[in-house]
């Protein structure tokens, strides 16, 4: 799992098309529907923070986890300027720690697919269902296989404006299941020139049946799969899936 780094400097700039408040509103309504109201509150992979703040301001209380402390940094700079109560944590999702438990754990924006070994996914789940509280839960989503090998493998995309630019190169191995982001970045500094960054990623495809193996091998409770954005079980061409799991074992 590589860290952000060049990226996370415009990371917020090209991510500008993604509808956050849109999804906050999808997310907090499945919460809601699980009993999550309010209380403590995990974001995993939580980037620069866009989607812990709008999660705060639906009245929880954030912790928001990232390996990356470029992008965290940026979080901070948001909180500097606006406080807001959030803790943010610099850990690896694979080992995070807590000081207790947590009434509910997101990790959205595909996340999780940067777990790369199914052994991985396991002790992710794992860790969220020792640290939340009884019958508390996990919503994360998923890109699916048909995403990778039909929209964004072999795909180029590339993008220019006045502060920065950027080509993204995906490379799809139908085979081990990964996808592979090789990312060039053209930075403009304070004196006008660009400064070129190249970071490579990793993202793995999990069939939905491997991702229900592993809920029920971390010994959580799997409720719900969804098409994202609706409540529509999973169709041949989903590109991103919802699952909301719940923590089993504890005793309420």
């Amino acid at each position: 799992m590589d860290a952000y780094t060049g990226f996370a400097e415009v990371y917020d700039m090209f991510m500008d098309n993604i509808p956050y408040e849109t999804w906050c509103e999808y997310l907090t309504g499945l919460l809601k529907e699980q009993g999550v109201t309010e209380g403590l509150l995990l974001d995993l992979g939580c980037g620069t923070g866009t989607l812990t703040r709008l999660l705060a301001a639906e009245g929880y209380d954030m912790i928001g986890v990232d390996l990356s402390d470029e992008m965290l940094e940026i979080a901070m700079d948001h909180q500097r300027e606006k406080p807001d109560g959030i803790l943010y944590l610099l850990q690896d999702m694979r080992e995070f720690e807590l000081y207790g438990t947590v009434r509910g754990i997101v990790s959205i924006c595909d996340s999780m697919n940067y777990l790369t070994e199914y052994e991985d996914l396991v002790q992710v789940l794992r860790l969220a269902n020792n640290y939340l509280d009884p019958g508390g839960v996990f919503i994360f989503d998923l890109n699916t296989v048909y995403k990778y090998s039909e929209i964004l493998g072999e795909q180029t995309i590339a993008e220019n404006r006045d502060e920065g630019s950027f080509i993204w190169e995906n490379y799809f191995d139908q085979e081990e299941g990964i996808n592979e982001y090789d990312l060039t970045l053209f930075i403009r500094e304070e004196d006008g020139r660009f400064r070129k960054y190249e970071e490579t990623h990793f993202q793995r495809a999990y069939e939905q049946k491997e991702v229900e193996e592993a809920i029920r091998e971390a010994g959580m409770e799997l409720v719900a799969v969804y098409d994202a954005f609706t409540k529509e079980p999973p169709k041949p061409d989903s590109e991103r899936l919802y699952f909301v799991v719940r923590e089993h074992g504890k005793q309420g």
